[in-house]
């Protein structure tokens, strides 16, 4: 059995407070949206938040496009520059928060601040998805950390979760909602009846959307976000370059108004998912629209909020929601990684948590994204046809292509345009893409269908 120690009769040492101990130092790059809110939590909150790191968490310097309007947000406590490498290399910095943005110069302060011993904050998820490996490699080989919780759905822990909470899980699947302003447009589309155009314009009259709004509308955040939810999850790299990525812009109100009919609310979804086929084993990693039954928890996630599910063998279906934009939502996930810098001292590389979950020896480097056409789905299917009468035409011919097809209704006439022609609606059982595409490809040219047929997946995320 354990033995206790040797009780000592002297007074044990009082251990140091907080206010004795040297603030971790903070550099950053950019004060706009992230940084200001990082800078605000960081000064309301700074007497709770050294209770809770142990020491305190000081910002010493800040890189700027404009000095001035940097000064107004920061005061005359904190250095001023507009050059980054001055604060990825200054000697008074122990951790960078890199919160400007971009994948190109900010890959390369980011690298020579890991170059130069200090650890590394960020909320880039498109830096992290891009150059991420190369980043994390290089901050292994000189034993920093490089910490990113507010790169993924802000405000919402979850890459904490698959990191330290859900770490005795196999992870089978990873799901969720993880763009704020795609969410808020397909919300409007629904409650509303508005058009894809008209939604996005008041997205970006308040704020929701940028002007340039393709990253998101177009997928591509959400796909750098659940490239890197699969690297915590499953053991393996990034892998962005691999995604199958598909956005809403080609989204229809009409499919909208289907897919409530049919019990169905329509969400743009990051899905990462294990999948074994025999003796291969592979991960969809994919970004699309798709159906969600209405009665499931993601289908009640609206507006811009964010909802992350993932499903693990032991702990089963656990879900998180939160803000997935926002300054102070954002700062609060950057300083929580402030909090786990300034808690290493004393701690080994090789103890910390790593960067992806998995230390380097148990990656898989090897582990295969699935392509396109290898993905099992339910599928909805719109076929615009001639004459009502078609409907029974469409299913058997499906059925004949070896879709399994599980319900076949009319659209409502009363959801359909002005002058449209009958719309026949198809919910598949579980079949693979390329199964769908063929069979979409051939009904296009079926006699009895009157114009383009439109595809949709359909997620039953089940526990």
């Amino acid at each position: 059995m354990f033995r206790d120690p040797v009780q000592s009769l002297e007074a044990p040492l009082s251990p140091p407070s907080a206010a004795v101990v040297r603030p971790l130092r903070v550099g950053m790059i950019g004060i706009g949206t992230v940084g200001a809110g990082t800078f605000r939590v960081l000064a309301r909150n700074q007497a709770l938040i050294a209770g809770r790191a142990g020491r305190g968490i000081k910002l010493v310097v800040v890189c700027a496009r404009s000095l001035a309007r940097a000064m107004r947000v920061v005061g005359k406590d904190v250095a001023l520059t507009n050059d980054p490498m001055q604060v990825a290399t200054h000697p008074d910095v122990d951790v960078l928060v890199e919160a400007a943005g971009g994948t190109g110069p900010a890959r390369d302060w980011v690298l020579a601040a890991i170059r130069a011993g200090k650890h590394v904050v960020t909320a880039n998820k498109a830096l992290l998805a891009v150059h991420g490996n190369e980043i994390f490699a290089a901050a292994r080989q000189h034993g920093v950390a490089v910490a990113y919780e507010g790169a993924v759905a802000v405000s919402i822990p979850i890459v904490k979760a698959l990191r330290e909470g859900l770490t005795a899980n196999r992870i089978e699947w990873v799901a969720g909602i993880i763009n704020g302003t795609t969410n808020f447009i397909l919300s409007k589309m629904r409650d509303e009846g508005l058009g894809f155009a008209e939604a996005l314009a008041q997205a970006q009259a308040l704020g929701y959307a940028e002007a340039d709004p393709t990253f998101d509308i177009e997928g591509i955040d959400a796909a750098h976000k659940i490239s890197l939810l699969a690297a915590n999850a499953f053991g393996m790299p990034v892998r962005f370059a691999d995604a199958q990525v598909e956005g809403i812009t080609r989204l229809q109100g009409l499919d909208v108004a289907c897919a409530e009919q049919l019990g169905y609310r329509i969400k743009l979804l990051g899905v990462a998912k294990r999948r074994r086929d025999g003796d291969t084993e592979g991960v969809e990693l994919r970004v699309q629209p798709a159906l969600v039954p209405a009665t499931h928890l993601l289908a009640h996630v609206n507006g811009s909020m964010n909802a992350v599910m993932v499903k693990g063998d032991a702990a089963g279906v656990t879900m998180f929601y939160g803000a997935g934009a926002g300054s102070e939502q954002t700062a609060s996930a950057v300083i929580a990684d402030l909090v786990d810098v300034a808690r290493l001292d004393g701690t080994r590389a090789g103890q910390r948590v790593p960067h992806l979950g998995f230390h380097p020896h148990a990656m898989d480097e090897h582990i295969a994204v699935l392509p396109r056409a290898a993905v099992h789905t339910r599928h909805y299917l719109r076929v615009p046809v001639h004459s009502a009468q078609q409907i029974e035409a469409v299913g058997a011919w499906l059925a004949a292509q070896n879709v399994p097809v599980a319900q076949v209704a009319l659209a409502n006439e009363k959801s359909l345009p002005p002058g449209s022609n009958p719309q026949v609606l198809v919910l598949t059982d579980a079949v693979a893409q390329s199964t769908v595409d063929l069979a979409v490809h051939a009904l296009a040219a079926h006699p009895a269908v009157a114009g383009p047929v439109v595809a949709l997946r359909v997620e039953m995320l089940e526990g």
